[in-house]
This record gives C-alpha cells, sequence and structure tokens, in this order.
C-alpha cells in the first residue's frame, strides 16, 4: 500500500479499547474519512483496506477500526448491539477530533453503512455520507441466522455460526435492532449521500439500496457496483468505489470551507511566519520570506499528522544546507574539484556528564552528531580544509554563540 499507515487505539462507547489503523496519504490530507465495516467483519477486510488505499491516493486519510468484540479491539461481541456500534463510531470521530481532525467524510459497508447512516446526525463535521450494500433496516442481519431467532428469544442467547465462526448472539442484541427506525434517520440527515450497491448482492438485496434513496432527501446519489459480489472481494471494485468517493465528495468539500483550516497564512518579506492549520494537533503552516510555503508538524507516533518535518527537522535541515553551501562556495573558490557535498545530522539529548566538552554539569544537554561526505577527485588536504570550512558556517556559528531573544504579545 502506498502512502502511511499507523496502529492506534482508543475507547470505544462501552469503555473497552478499540483496535484502529489510520491510513495516510504520501502528500497533503485534503480530508479525513471514518470507515465502518461489515457485520461480523474486521477493519483488515479487503473491502476496507483497498478502498482506505483507494482513498489514500486521492489525498483522502482513512481511520478504519474494529467494532468492540472484533478483531483486535476488547470487550465481548456478544455484548455488543447496533446502538453500541453506533456509539463506537462516534467514539472514532470523537478521537479524531481531539487528536487529528474530524472526519468530514463516513463511509460504511454493509451493517456499517447503517451505522453511519445512524451516527452521522451525531458527528457535526461530517458533510458526505456513504453508503456500500448496506440494509435500509438493522433488523435485516438477524437473516443470517433466522433459523437460530426462536432458539435466542427461548433462552436468551445462543452460539450462531457466520462467515464459518461461531459467535454469541444475546436476545438484548435482536431486541436492539428490533426498535432501531433509521427512516427517520435519514430523512434528517442534511449531509450529501451517497449510496453503493450491487444488483446481484445475494446478501443485501438491491431493493436496500432504493429504501435508503427514497428516504433521504437530495443532495443523494446512486452508483450500481453492476457485477460485485456483497464483500467487494474483486479490487478493482474496491478500487472503483474509492475513486468515485473522492470524485463525488470533492464536490462538497471544496464547497464548504473545514471550520478549523487555518491555512491562510500571511506572509512577510523580512521573516517567517508560523500558524497552526487546525488539520491536526501540531500541524502549522510556514511562510518564509513571502515566497515559499512549507508544512511542520509531529509524528504519528506522539499525536501528530506526520504532514511535514518536526521542529528539530528544520533545525537540523537548516543547519545541514548552510554548511553544504558553506562547503560548495570554499570549494568554488579555491577550485577544488568537489563533486557533490553531502551531511547527514541527528539530534539527541545526553547526559551532561557525558559531555567533555560541556560547560553544564548536571542534567541534559543537546548533541547535533554531523557527518560530512565529500564526493570528487580530492587531496586528503582539500577534504580535511573542506570539512574545516563546514564548522564556520553561520548557522552553525549561530548555535554555538550566544542569541538573544525578543519577544512580545501581540494583537
Amino acid at each position: 500500500m502506498s502512502g502511511r499507515s499507523e496502529k492506534i487505539r482508543f475507547p470505544g462507547a462501552l469503555g473497552e479499547d478499540l483496535a484502529a489503523r489510520l491510513d495516510l496519504p504520501d502528500g497533503e490530507v485534503k480530508a479525513y474519512a471514518l470507515f465502518a465495516h461489515c457485520f461480523t467483519c474486521t477493519k483488515d477486510i479487503f473491502a476496507a483496506s483497498r478502498i482506505a488505499e483507494g482513498l489514500n491516493s486521492n489525498g483522502i486519510a482513512v481511520l478504519r477500526f474494529d467494532f468492540t468484540g472484533l478483531g483486535a479491539s476488547e470487550g465481548e461481541f456478544a455484548n455488543t448491539n447496533f446502538t453500541s456500534n453506533v456509539g463506537d463510531l462516534v467514539a472514532a470521530a470523537n478521537y479524531m477530533r481531539e487528536n487529528l481532525a474530524a472526519p468530514r467524510i463516513i463511509i460504511g459497508h454493509s451493517l456499517g453503512g447503517a451505522a453511519v447512516l445512524a451516527a452521522a446526525g451525531d458527528i457535526d463535521e461530517v458533510e458526505c455520507v456513504c453508503t456500500i450494500g448496506a440494509p435500509a433496516d438493522p433488523h435485516h442481519v438477524a437473516l443470517n441466522f433466522k433459523d437460530d431467532i426462536d432458539r435466542i428469544m427461548a433462552n436468551g442467547e445462543a452460539d450462531v455460526t457466520l462467515v464459518g465462526r461461531p459467535f454469541k448472539i444475546k436476545k438484548q442484541f435482536l431486541e436492539d435492532i428490533e426498535g432501531q427506525k433509521l427512516s427517520d434517520k435519514i430523512a434528517k440527515l442534511k449531509r450529501a449521500l451517497l449510496v453503493f450497491h450491487s444488483p446481484i448482492d445475494a446478501t443485501v438485496g438491491i431493493e436496500n439500496a432504493q429504501e435508503i434513496y427514497l428516504a433521504a432527501k437530495h443532495p443523494k446519489s446512486f452508483v450500481s457496483l453492476d457485477t460485485a459480489d456483497h464483500l467487494l472481494s474483486k479490487r478493482a471494485d474496491a478500487v472503483y468505489c474509492a475513486n468515485v468517493i473522492a470524485a463525488w465528495a470533492e464536490r462538497y468539500l471544496g464547497t464548504t470551507k473545514n471550520t478549523t483550516d487555518k491555512t491562510d497564512i500571511p506572509a512577510i518579506e523580512d521573516g517567517i511566519v508560523v500558524q497552526e492549520t487546525g488539520q491536526g494537533k501540531f500541524a502549522n503552516a510556514v511562510s518564509v520570506g513571502g515566497r515559499h510555503t512549507l508544512k511542520a508538524d509531529e509524528p504519528l507516533t506522539v499525536g501528530g499528522n506526520d504532514t511535514g518535518p518536526t521542529p528539530y527537522g528544520y533545525l537540523l535541515t537548516a543547519l545541514g544546507a548552510c554548511k553544504t553551501m558553506t562547503m560548495r562556495m570554499y570549494a568554488d573558490r579555491k577550485k577544488f574539484p568537489l563533486d557533490q557535498a553531502r551531511v547527514t545530522l541527528r539530534h539527541d539529548k545526553i547526559h551532561a556528564d557525558d559531555c567533555d566538552t560541556c560547560e553544564t554539569e548536571e542534567g541534559r544537554v543537546d548533541q547535533i552528531d554531523v557527518e560530512i561526505h565529500l564526493e570528487g577527485d580530492l587531496t586528503e588536504e582539500q577534504r580535511q580544509s573542506i570539512y574545516e570550512i563546514s564548522e564556520r558556517c553561520p548557522v552553525h556559528q549561530t548555535l554555538k554563540n550566544e542569541v538573544s531573544f525578543k519577544s512580545k504579545l501581540t494583537n
């Protein structure tokens, strides 16, 4: 898969930790999507992973997770129901809002599609809702174990076989789905809706798509998946869904600016402006001299989106670039046959008592490790001379010398 992927966990509706995977595109994140998998499936089902991959290629980040009691998530499946699934979706959106950016697209496959129809109204930032092979009524899922319903109701629970695996279904599950009325929620959706369905879906009939579509108000769209099966087991079908979702969502995401989008950054010619974008916990836009726009962020492991270098990354970049430029100017002036200069830098904090040249005696000090690599038909004397001049580059001197800061708070 292209892009980047990170495993994360967050608390679900019932309090247990849910396992999730965040798939990020290689470049800029245009929007975040939340994906809900099918009944008794997991976040890693082919349809989910392939759709996430396709959306990533269109600049859309995707969070997909295992509902409580499924996959790598904690909890007992037998204690869950449709209502808890909807709660898990809202919990996932809350996690995204607090740590990444709120989902503007929400996608559900099969029963997950019914869940996103129910949950969308509780996630204010959602602008686009998409269902794939979804039932119009959550009670439809009971058809998967219709021969066991009487036994479940009589005994309070029963073990049933679904997709070749045993699952415990409790009476409360049946009572919960019986009480769900999606038609009202669909009618009050007030979001753009895209309905995918295959006319030969043998698990959830095409009539369900018709019911969803008729219950919804515009803007709404229907796309037939022709020869696709219910699980979208053919890669081409999942990729097709992803590409259509991206193209369709662009119409709506482009007309409504994200309320947290702060990328309209002022520019000054004689300095640098750094401003939060609102697209994640640590993401910043950087304007350099009014001519160059960069990004700064933190890695996924500390709550960032990894959309740009870290502040220390930029510090090392400045030092490394200054060194190569200084060496180039010196080599050209001396007419040394330097073909290419390369600098590798790493930053760390070490104990002060491990540093022989530091004035600080306690605590930790910053250490920057620098490796200089020179290519060209250079004598050893020329190599040493170029290396020594790199130690005198302006940024290196700034970091070594005392620096005065003048700060003030402005309106």
